[in-house]
């Protein structure tokens, strides 16, 4: 229980470390893009202010997701977190479009980009503050695999990409003077933006849609129960995750001899062998007898 409230812990510091450094981003953005009219500062900024939203998403997630298991819901609360990814991925897609809009529309009426040096200085901060709390946020991950935090680091990493990118431009425009780079390197971020709201969303919905887990972590599984004296096969493992939690249901199978108090110690042994390895799995254990005929899910699937 500890090591979850440590988790909790951890991804809460995270998501408001994660608010507070969107708001400082959008602030010093806003103020560049208006003295120097940049567009690639301007969708930089729009980047921003969707991190400001997702990352109050997703502390509303992680809040909600931590809450203890409750009588209606005995599986907790953990695709809260899902679901918040998938706001965050539909507000991103959003603020790429309205900068695909305004890089179109500049394409078509040129606009000068001024003051270039206060631009360049902005970015250089902005992107030092970023890569501290995509730092941050890649320990916590680790420690809590949580995945409103991947989502939400996920938007930093890009802004990181974001404010290379838009130095670079602003380098352009200020030494080469090619204005076009400035809206074209806008319309790229924009693209790129769009590309990880499909790969977030279609993360969270093959979790909201119970998608099973890796198959070298079942594998495992299967590897580790099985290696406890006494256990002589298993089936019809399934799957599923929910935030930081796994869900996992197999039939073990044991010798029909033996009686149900001794099948229950071997496989109590067996599911804290997982555990050693798995910490965040909550494990159903249904024993059967060795070779018996049965309808089995395996069987129905392999079909």
């Amino acid at each position: 229980m500890s090591s979850n409230n440590n988790d909790n812990k951890l991804k809460k510091t995270a998501t408001i470390a994660s608010v507070g450094t969107a708001v400082l981003l959008v602030i010093v953005k806003a103020i560049a893009a208006f003295f120097t009219g940049s567009l690639s500062v301007l969708s930089s900024m729009a980047d921003s202010l969707a991190d400001v939203f997702s990352s109050l998403i997703s502390y509303i997630a992680v809040h909600y997701a931590a809450k203890p298991l409750s009588v209606e819901h005995r599986y907790g609360y953990g695709k809260a977190e899902s679901v918040s990814a998938l706001l965050q991925a539909a507000f991103i897609v959003g603020s790429a479009g309205f900068i695909l809009y305004d890089g179109i529309y500049r394409f078509i009426y040129p606009q000068k980009v001024n003051d270039t040096t206060l631009g360049i200085g902005v970015m250089l901060f902005c992107l030092f503050c970023t890569v501290l709390l995509v730092l941050f946020q890649r320990y916590v991950i680790r420690k809590t695999k949580s995945q409103a935090i991947a989502a939400d680091s996920l938007h930093y990493v890009v802004d990181i990409l974001s404010n290379l990118s838009v130095i670079i431009s602003l380098l352009i425009v200020k030494y080469v003077h090619w204005e076009w780079f400035d809206i074209l390197t806008a319309i790229a971020i924009s693209l790129y933006l769009i590309y990880n709201a499909w790969k977030l969303a279609l993360d969270a919905l093959q979790e909201i849609t119970d998608k099973e887990l890796n198959a070298d972590i079942k594998e495992n599984i299967i590897r580790l129960m099985c290696s406890v004296e006494g256990v002589l096969g298993c089936h019809d493992l399934r799957s599923r995750v929910s935030g930081s939690r796994w869900f996992v249901e197999i039939h073990l199978e044991f010798d029909g001899n033996k009686t149900l108090t001794e099948t229950h110690s071997l496989a109590d042994l067996a599911e804290h062998k997982v555990l050693e390895v798995y910490p965040q799995i909550q494990l159903i254990v249904h024993q059967d007898p060795h070779g018996l005929k049965e309808n089995r899910i395996d069987n129905t699937i392999a079909d």
